[in-house]
């Protein structure tokens, strides 16, 4: 089979990398009579389907009309996060005065170097997901090309009939792109085309003030980029925490992003080899004149051409409609990944996909339900959260108590010089069950899986108390929120028994 796709720029990196995800000259193995799981995709949840079902003795036939790996490993997740340690790399360089670096505000950024980096990074980790590797080691069939439901138990590619006992369908999500009149015409990048820039933009207008909107302008203006993000909505991350946004609002001005809540793009043109934004904030028009745009404005699910119609399977413009079991309309056919999912998350597709291949090789009954999944936003610093908020509690008939430590009360905090992230606790009135969490710290991600376990295994924030953390951590911040409840607890008439104890221990 010829491979038509190429990855951009051409160069070693990018060569091996799709060496790997989509070697040139591959040729379709020969069908089997028929297979246990045919899994159409090959992201996150695809590969975790696949692997694990084969692992487990299936007859699997993986199926992609691109690259495997999928998203997160060629245009997300991945090349995303190396950017961000680059940018994070210099942002430390050029800031460090005030830990006795000398000179730091000079220190040059070679941005085509840290893309190259990037690359460098991808295409070795992109040997986790290789086709030879599905092939020869794990015994799965792959195939390469677009996939078509042919009836309830049969899927066409690339002229080959792929008849199944169960089908996983993994097909994942795009760059959604807001009908702005003119902005394809003026052109504009999203995450499927960012990572193969060479040279930083001077000028860079950033569309959606969500995870990928924010992470990238923040990578951009630390690399040296003037960038202006557009949000219609009144604050960053508008499903998150509005303390925690605040925080990042105020690091995006220190850093010099120029934030526009609240503001519509009406319009895009070209002017003069430069592109124009028309925006409106409180009904005043006003402009932005930029080099790129760059549109983080969500994502919508892959369901095109699928034939989804002739296997029964019902969709909206969501994705795929699934119950709880992660099972379609079709009942020899299930769902995981962005495809069906409302946290469109990597960890969210590798959870649904090993509830899929036990649900449908071994009629079990685990439920979507069942995950607490936590998230995270990685700009610096982070921001972190697993659980409810207060107002889903609300909405449930659930009151709930808030705790909060401030990181200028956590001593490795300061010590790092990251006093203004905090770590905040919901729990249910009157106990110590937690409910959600948020926290914003520079390595918040790695330290909300205490509160996702502890949600998860029913523990209350009394075991998180009882847990020795090692000093100095920020992952202290944990214990002294417990710490706050239980002097919560102390209330005037306990005080009172204690003190009436005490003083009767002194006499003897």
């Amino acid at each position: 089979m010829a491979n038509d796709l190429e990855l951009l720029p051409d160069t070693e990196a990018n060569r091996l990398l799709a060496a790997s995800v989509h070697p040139d000259g591959w040729h379709n193995p020969q069908p089997a009579e028929r297979y246990n799981l045919v899994v159409v995709g090959a992201g996150t949840a695809g590969l975790v389907c696949a692997a694990g079902a084969a692992g487990l003795g299936a007859r699997v036939a993986l199926v992609e009309r691109s690259f495997l790996g999928g998203d997160c490993l060629n245009v997300g997740c991945v090349p995303s996060k190396a950017l961000l340690r680059a940018a994070r790399a210099v942002f430390d360089a050029r800031s460090g005065g005030g830990f006795g670096v000398v000179g730091g505000e000079g220190v040059g950024a070679d941005f085509g170097a840290a893309m190259e980096r990037m690359r460098r990074l991808r295409a070795g980790i992109g040997r986790h997901d290789a086709a030879l590797r599905f092939r020869d080691e794990l015994g799965v069939d792959v195939f390469f090309g677009a996939a078509r439901f042919t009836g309830t138990d049969r899927i066409e590619v690339a002229g080959a009939e792929l008849k199944f006992s169960r089908a996983a369908l993994c097909t994942g999500a795009r760059a959604a792109v807001p009908p702005v009149p003119g902005l394809a015409e003026a052109g504009y990048l999203t995450n499927e085309t960012v990572f193969s820039l060479t040279e930083l933009p001077a000028t860079l207008a950033v569309i959606g003030g969500g995870p990928i909107g924010c992470e990238l302008a923040q990578a951009f203006a630390r690399f040296g980029a003037q960038v202006t993000l557009v949000e219609p909505g009144a604050q960053l991350l508008g499903r998150d925490d509005p303390d925690a946004a605040l925080l990042l609002h105020e690091a995006f001005r220190r850093e010099g992003i120029a934030v526009q809540l609240g503001t519509e793009v009406v319009a895009v043109e070209r002017r003069g080899g430069r592109k124009i934004l028309r925006l409106q904030w409180q009904g005043r028009p006003f402009e932005v004149e930029v080099e790129t745009i760059l549109v983080g404005a969500g994502r919508a699910p892959n369901l095109e051409g699928l034939g989804l119609e002739q296997a029964g399977i019902a969709y909206d413009r969501n994705g795929v409609t699934v119950s709880d079991t992660l099972q379609t309309a079709n009942p020899r056919v299930y769902a995981a990944g962005d495809v069906c999912s409302r946290l469109r998350f990597t960890h969210t597709a590798d959870a649904q996909a090993r509830i899929l291949i036990a649900n449908a090789l071994f009629k079990g009954r685990r439920k979507n339900s069942s995950f607490t999944v936590p998230w995270c936003t990685y700009t610096d610093p982070e921001i972190a959260h697993v659980g409810m908020y207060p107002a889903e509690a609300a909405a449930r008939g659930i009151e709930v108590d808030t705790l909060t430590v401030h990181f200028a009360e956590v001593d490795r905090a300061v010590l790092d010089g990251e006093e203004e992230g905090f770590a905040r606790v919901h729990l249910k009135k009157g106990g110590d069950t937690i409910l959600g969490a948020t926290i914003v710290a520079r390595h918040a991600g790695e330290m909300i899986s205490e509160i996702t376990l502890a949600i998860g295994s029913g523990l209350g924030l009394t075991a998180i108390g009882n847990t020795i953390h090692p000093y100095p951590t920020q992952s202290e911040s944990w214990r002294k929120l417990a710490d706050a409840y239980q002097r919560r607890r102390l209330t005037p008439l306990v005080r009172r028994l204690l003190h009436a104890w005490l003083s009767w221990q002194r006499k003897w």
